[in-house]
């Protein structure tokens, strides 16, 4: 019974995608709760071994935070093997016949280091992308640029929203740093330099704004508050920056949670936003299948908690009764390396 509900709901979810109202399905919470599992950083040539682990939370839904693979190149045949590689392995179908997927991708997987905008095989990459996702050929997702999509789960005490953004398709060109510092790139203050583009902006600026979740969760394949490593962030393009502030503090939503990957390592992010009443939480969580082993510190002015380095995967839990979002650093053997809770 319990493969048919997951067969059958998420179809339901994106015919009605914008409002709980629109259809009388409801998800199963887990001792009161709604469970997240998300991840990144995962290389489908090395082994996986989080995903009984992953499974054993028995989430709602796992959210794919990009590098899903790491294809690195222009060769659609090569980056459709890739994928094919990863969609067989044993854990990873095994959390598919029970788990609703879902997901955005980051460069590896897109096809290119730190790859943007320019990229020429981003068409193709995107189909391929698509395909993995499990994505119907007649989705409007098929028919635009872009991975981005949202996606909304009603439950019997509260919904939540989650908005997954594209950050390669459109992206302006990174500043390269020509200095001394060791940073790889630096802050673009042209103020024509975009993250997300003027379409999908558009569109998000209309998915926040229009929501009546309890909870909204922001899935970003890089980082946004960490903005000092040099490497890439929503901080090398100031201007976006602002404006992902101003509209979350003007669209009023309830309980905006930020999920980033990329960095190979995991860390909570904070910051108080003017206008809005709970702090803003950038929960990064990298890598499932290699980490920053050699990590030893890097300036944060954000950070809460401490830096892990450990092969784990994030884990959120969304209480309705108690407003309170946990946020759990998941290892193998179910070891929490790391919790923060929030309260909303």
């Amino acid at each position: 019974m319990r493969t048919i509900y997951y067969t059958i709901l998420p179809l339901l979810l994106l015919m009605g995608c914008g409002s709980s109202k629109s259809s009388e399905a409801r998800y199963p919470l887990r001792d009161g709760d709604f469970v997240i599992a998300f991840g990144s950083c995962n290389r489908q040539t090395e082994e996986n071994y989080l995903w009984d682990d992953v499974l054993a939370f028995d989430p709602n839904i796992w959210i794919w935070g990009g590098d899903n693979i790491y294809a690195d190149t222009d060769d659609v045949r090569e980056m459709r093997k890739d994928y094919e590689e990863q969609r067989w392995q044993h854990g990873y179908r095994d959390l598919t016949k029970q788990v609703e997927v879902i997901g955005t991708w980051d460069d590896h997987d897109y096809g290119a280091n730190d790859a943007g905008e320019e990229y020429p095989m981003k068409k193709e990459s995107q189909e391929l992308f698509l395909n993995f996702m499990e994505v119907p050929k007649n989705h409007p997702r098929r028919f635009r640029e872009g991975v981005y999509e949202s996606y909304v789960y009603p439950t019997a005490e509260g919904t939540v929203k989650v908005i997954v953004l594209d950050t390669r398709y459109f992206r302006s060109p990174l500043t390269r740093n020509l200095g001394e510092s060791g940073r790889k790139y630096i802050p673009n203050n042209n103020s024509e330099g975009t993250i997300l583009g003027a379409q999908q902006w558009l569109w998000f600026t209309e998915q926040l704004k229009d929501s009546e979740a309890d909870f909204n969760i922001i899935v970003s394949s890089i980082q946004v508050l960490s903005n000092k490593h040099g490497f890439e962030t929503w901080g090398n393009f100031p201007n976006e920056v602002k404006r992902l502030f101003d509209l979350i503090a003007e669209s009023q939503a309830k309980g905006v949670i930020l999920l980033s990957g990329d960095r190979h390592i995991s860390e909570f992010s904070q910051i108080n936003i003017p206008g809005v009443n709970y702090p803003l939480i950038d929960f990064t969580s990298s890598g499932l299948t290699h980490t920053y082993t050699e990590f030893e510190e890097e300036e944060n002015p954000y950070r809460i908690g401490r830096v892990v380095k450990n092969k784990s995967f994030g884990l959120l839990k969304l209480n309705f009764r108690s407003k309170t979002a946990t946020m759990e650093m998941i290892g193998n053997n179910k070891q929490v390396y790391q919790e923060y809770k929030q309260a909303y």
